[in-house]
């Protein structure tokens, strides 16, 4: 081969190395959760400038949104983190000893921890485990009890670069009997405001099902407890579904599973306006979407008595005989995760989004 030909085919090689690099950083890179692009950072100067600028973090909080960990705590013991992925999630400090008090873990969003310090005045903290960073919320305006019924809204837009959240809580009216209020923090004002909505209900709120869809954030309750925050309305739906059942969100819809026999059933919400229709008519609040059962060869056997955890996104974290396991709704697959971090009959689980999102 002569020397220009040579020459040619290097010049004609190094560019699509160079293309192929460019797209993997522009395009591949924010897709990536956190843990994965910390051990990035180490392939080349270009990656590790990349990563580490501020657009970048904004980019992947944006783009990386799917639930590779769930969060476990139960009373009185420190957090730590369980994932189906271990390599590509995790945290610096799942005890989350970053935060000035030892703190109860009560919602997540998009990478963000809502918490609440277990001594003194119960103070709200939202933080970000994997850059350590945290910011400590005013004194809400009301009493939200021993056990705040708060979620976590945290919606990563392009248009914002710094991160806008609300938190939502329902509590128990102090002014009226049976009755349920709601208090919202918004980061952009940096305060409270206790709206004026009240739903008479003698029912109280789940504490720790509440589950944000599309701008309206749901409890279980007697049914279910809806609150719509841009019309700054409730609405008490009646669902008739009884035993262990979990709520998440699951392609922009509200999802509800249970386990029913040695199936998992996964239905979305369809109609809520079920309350309001005639006795006639067939139309039903709910939609089974999938019927499944984890794989017995992971398990060990036949699956039995099944308790679902946590549904949110594509994944299903189910407890079994002190296991366990997460099922993948889009490959099927079933993966064992082994004795739970707490043997607590109260750990709850919080699905996480490892996330690189500034506040």
């Amino acid at each position: 081969m002569d020397r220009g030909k040579s020459k040619f085919l290097g010049m004609r090689n190094n560019k699509m190395y160079m293309d192929l690099s460019e797209i993997i950083r522009e395009h591949a890179l924010p897709f990536l959760p956190a843990k994965s692009l910390f051990r990035f950072l180490s392939v080349c100067r270009d990656w590790k400038l990349q990563i580490s600028t501020p657009f970048f973090a904004h980019n992947q909080s944006i783009c990386c949104g799917s639930t590779l960990g769930f969060f476990s705590q139960a009373p009185g013991e420190p957090p730590s983190i369980v994932s189906d992925d271990p390599r590509a999630c995790g945290v610096p400090d799942p005890f989350l000893r970053f935060l000035p008090e030892p703190v109860d873990i009560r919602s997540a969003s998009n990478g963000l921890l809502c918490c609440q310090s277990q001594t003194g005045n119960k103070a709200y903290y939202i933080c970000n485990p994997v850059t350590k960073q945290w910011k400590r919320l005013p004194k809400p305006n009301a009493n939200h009890g021993l056990h705040p019924a708060v979620v976590l809204i945290f919606e990563p837009s392009r248009l914002n670069f710094e991160a806008d959240y609300k938190l939502v809580c329902a509590f128990p009216s102090a002014d009226f009997d049976d009755a349920t209020e709601f208090e919202i923090y918004s980061s952009k004002e940096g305060s409270w405001k206790v709206s004026g909505e009240i739903r008479f209900t003698a029912y109280s709120v789940d504490p720790k099902s509440g589950v944000h869809v599309n701008g309206v954030v749901y409890w279980k309750s007697r049914g279910l407890l809806a609150y719509d925050l841009s019309k700054d309305r409730s609405q008490l739906l009646q669902s008739y579904q009884s035993g262990n059942w979990v709520l998440g969100s699951m392609n922009g819809k509200l999802c509800s599973a249970y386990a029913s026999g040695r199936s998992i059933i996964v239905q979305v919400l369809a109609n809520v306006h079920t309350n309001t229709m005639q006795m006639s008519s067939h139309a039903r609040m709910w939609e089974e979407k999938q019927r499944v059962t984890l794989d017995k060869e992971v398990v060990g056997g036949v699956a039995s008595d099944p308790v679902v955890v946590v549904a949110n996104g594509n994944k299903l974290l189910v407890q079994m005989a002190k296991k366990l396991y997460v099922y993948n709704l889009l490959t099927k697959e079933t993966k064992a995760l082994g004795m739970p971090p707490s043997t607590g009959g109260d750990t709850r689980y919080i699905p996480y989004v490892n996330s690189l999102v500034c506040l």
